[in-house]
């Protein structure tokens, strides 16, 4: 393989460089440059310019190559979004059941084109409503799930054998899901036909988000059960979204949020090996979620390089033979940490920025925050203005019309490049540690991303880095904004609900199934088939979480500094 550009033209190329530094040079004593470093968010330096001499050693075929094929740093599917547009899936959970399925028909009569779900705290860490560890957190933050029934009521009237439902849910997350199935079975769909995602990853919990449950040995094997179970049982769900998101969330850099998702997928796929799994059964099923951040042209080479890097990992690492193993599919958010409460409407202006970086980087699916998103739990309109964002990039801008639009730019394969060689030196650390696993029994990936946020935040505070309404171009004048309220009375209605699915089902069904979920969590048995029969039973969400609890002992965090 060869470059795409001849040595005597580069050389002719770099000379001219030279000599434009030297004119650039005489033009700045007169106009000089502006005095702030010029770095990207995560503190990579830009150059004035960038020349085929940055790339020279450019191979078209192995680092570009076209879409829907190997390295895929052109995207996955070969026709991309002009033969279909990303997936419209708004993240949605409020208060009660009945509220978030009402939000839910809502955004779906207005074009979303997948569901996502987000659950309150209490449902989150496994416990349900009438535990008193719950009190005062009832539907805060996302919808309240205790049992069966409020399934249930969340997917009422909604074809869940046609639309795709992500749940973003961690430690509970085999629980979650099995209430799924058994909700869809009682509609009478088979679990085959079900599509969606869990997100499932434990690993970026004990880096990032702080949501545990039990520790991370057991959390891996019941992360492989789901593994296990969807290849033979639920083929078209995503039992696992390896999530960068959180990650970047914390304070990453955006190399470190590559890296570690990237590492964190490894872990997974070398346990589902280790368990006996043929790794062309499960890896088209892997998926990825990552964050959008507000630095354009970063964020665009973050993605490309996640392909390219996923598609080597997979062929040369894992020795992956078919096609959709070495695809990296992804699902993106733009960044909740972007958003301030100081002057809220500048956040509708930095989501569109960073969905069309997301766009542009190739996603298959997109999530917007709400321009209120920072202060509570989105309103209805602030909700469809995020929609509508996604509606008119797709509609009105061109960005879908031709494929990788910025490949072959200087600028964005130099970054994508540097990104790449960055992040697999992360992962090589990780590899001599052990891997992963070791990697953060170590406090290794925790103390990067400490350290990176730390960093982030000195810079806001000596304005060595603009956040404009934050630290500059600050206003006296609050901007009033509505925003959304939880029924304070929720809460009681919530255990009300919970109490009387307790009294009216068949409690020595419940006792043997949770009995047979405690045996099959001691022995080397799927988990997976006990849980649909104990949730079938209306056993609660926190009754299946404290067998887990019981069995495998409960986590906590080392709490390194």
């Amino acid at each position: 393989m060869g470059t795409i550009f001849k040595e005597d033209e580069l050389a002719k190329i770099e000379s001219d460089e030279n000599s434009w530094r030297e004119y650039l040079r005489e033009k700045l004593d007169t106009a000089p440059e502006r005095k702030e470093a010029f770095r990207t968010v995560s503190g990579r330096t830009i150059r004035e310019i960038y020349t085929p001499a940055d790339i020279k050693g450019f191979d078209y075929r192995s680092k570009l190559g076209f879409p829907g094929k190997y390295p895929y740093t052109r995207g996955v599917q070969a026709s991309m979004y002009r033969g279909r547009l990303w997936t419209m899936r708004m993240f949605a959970g409020l208060g009660s059941a009945e509220e978030t399925n009402e939000r839910f028909r809502y955004l779906v009569s207005q074009g979303q084109t997948g569901l996502s779900t987000a659950f309150d705290m209490p449902t989150l860490m496994g416990y349900d409503t009438d535990d008193p560890r719950s009190g005062g957190e009832c539907g805060r933050c996302g919808v309240a799930i205790d049992t069966l029934k409020d399934m249930e009521i969340l997917f009422d009237g909604l074809p869940v054998d046609k639309l795709t439902t992500s749940m973003t849910i961690n430690p509970p997350a085999p629980v979650l899901w099995a209430m799924y199935i058994a909700m869809a079975e009682k509609k009478g769909i088979p679990r085959a036909k079900l599509g969606g995602t869990i997100q499932n990853d434990m690993l970026k919990e004990f880096i990032a988000q702080k949501t545990f449950m039990c520790p991370p040995e057991p959390s891996m094997r019941l992360i492989v059960d789901t593994i296990e179970f969807g290849t033979h049982e639920v083929p078209r769900w995503n039992t696992i979204s390896i999530s960068g998101y959180h990650i970047r969330e914390a304070g990453s850099t955006a190399v470190q949020e590559l890296a570690f998702t990237l590492a964190d997928g490894i872990a997974y796929v070398e346990a589902a090996l280790e368990r006996g799994l043929d790794v062309d059964a499960f890896a088209p099923r892997l998926s990825f979620f990552f964050n959008a951040h507000i630095d354009f042209f970063e964020e665009i080479a973050k993605y490309r390089a996640a392909r390219r890097m996923w598609a080597d990992i997979m062929k040369n690492r894992f020795k992956a033979k078919s096609e959709r193993s070495l695809w990296l599919r992804f699902h993106t958010q733009t960044a909740g940490c972007s958003l301030t409460a100081q002057q809220p409407f500048n956040n509708v202006i930095r989501t569109a920025v960073e969905a069309l970086a997301a766009v542009l980087g190739g996603t298959q699916s997109l999530h917007t925050n709400a321009f209120d998103e920072v202060l509570a739990i989105p309103t209805e309109e602030a909700a469809t203005i995020a929609l509508r964002t996604q509606q008119i990039l797709a509609e009105e801008t061109g960005v879908g019309n031709t494929i990788d639009p910025l490949g072959g730019s200087y600028f964005v394969e130099s970054l994508t490049d540097e990104m790449e060689q960055a992040a697999y030196e992360y992962i090589k650390k990780i590899d001599d540690m052990g891997g992963m696993l070791k990697a953060i029994e170590r406090n290794y990936p925790q103390m990067e991303v400490a350290d990176a946020a730390y960093k982030f935040q000195r810079e806001l505070d000596e304005k060595k880095r603009i956040m404009v309404g934050v630290n500059n171009y600050v206003t006296e004048d609050d901007v009033p904004v509505d925003i959304y309220l939880v029924d304070e009375a929720l809460e009681e209605r919530q255990i009300a609900r919970t109490q009387e699915v307790k009294n009216s089902r068949d409690e020595k069904r419940v006792k043997a199934c949770l009995e047979r979920l405690g045996e099959a969590c001691s022995s080397n048995e799927n988990v997976m088939p006990y849980l649909i029969e104990a949730a079938s039973a209306y056993a609660t969400l926190q009754e299946m979480c404290d067998v887990f609890r019981r069995v495998f002992g409960v986590y906590r965090d080392p709490g390194t500094f």
